[in-house]
């Protein structure tokens, strides 16, 4: 059996002196997901999301993109960054990661970046914009992957965290590290005003108020069948974006 040595240096081989056209950067979170499913499940399912779709752009246009490992620090709620081992990264601290990464791939050639980002919590636009600035010939482009395509054709019940299609997706990729038998129930308390709810304010939600397992979403109809197909649709989809980034022009 080869060494852990002997495979690393197989893969800086393999990896020295090709062309890579993009890198792609799954970012999580480090948070709970109901009881069955791991807390770096945003980790988890941006990073098989990814992987999938770099395979499906270069099999059909044969360009090369690299995965990079997935950032596990996301933005947290009330209610949620107070549990046990809940990880919840500022503002500050998530746009000197990405500013770290873009300086490096900048200063090796790498000039596209997509985030493929899995925490409904993390937004990008304003470092992307302030980023903008400062590498002008750099292009970023974010993608939240569970909102590329409506979960209404593909599953039950409305997935909003813990729920039908993060199970499902997960129970597709990782099945191991799902344990429906142990799933609460994902119900939840949606706030009182209206206005809040139909989306004239915005206000984050207190997670203690809001869910009793942290889901919000029932995963009990989730199936590894579900997920397949909803992630070869969503994956599908962003190998074309990854193709239209590398093979045409923007404007």
């Amino acid at each position: 059996m080869n060494s852990l040595f002997d495979i690393q240096a197989s893969i800086y081989n393999d990896i020295k002196g090709q062309v890579y056209d993009f890198a792609v950067l799954p970012w999580g979170a480090t948070e709970p997901h109901n009881y069955h499913l791991p807390y770096l499940t945003d980790c988890y399912l941006a990073h098989g999301i990814s992987v999938d779709a770099v395979i499906k752009a270069y099999n059909a246009q044969k360009i090369k993109g690299m995965v990079l490992p997935p950032v596990p620090l996301g933005a947290q709620n009330p209610g949620q960054r107070e549990l046990p081992f809940c990880l919840h990264a500022r503002y500050e601290t998530q746009k000197a990661i990405l500013t770290d990464i873009v300086a490096s791939l900048d200063y090796q050639g790498i000039y596209t970046l997509v985030i493929v980002n899995g925490h409904g919590g993390n937004s990008f636009k304003n470092m992307v914009r302030d980023l903008a600035v400062d590498y002008p010939h750099f292009l970023i482009v974010v993608s939240d992957w569970f909102a590329v395509l409506s979960q209404t054709e593909y599953f039950e019940e409305k997935d909003d965290h813990a729920g039908e299609m993060e199970t499902s997706v997960m129970m597709h990729y990782y099945p191991e590290l799902v344990s429906l038998s142990v799933a609460g129930n994902g119900a939840y308390t949606p706030f009182k005003p209206e206005t809040l709810r139909d989306g004239t304010g915005w206000t984050p939600r207190n997670w203690a108020q809001v869910s009793q397992d942290t889901g919000i979403g029932n995963p009990k109809k989730s199936t590894a069948e579900k997920g397949k197909v909803y992630a070869e649709a969503v994956t599908k989809k962003l190998s074309e974006l990854f193709i239209d980034l590398v093979k045409g022009e923007i404007y």
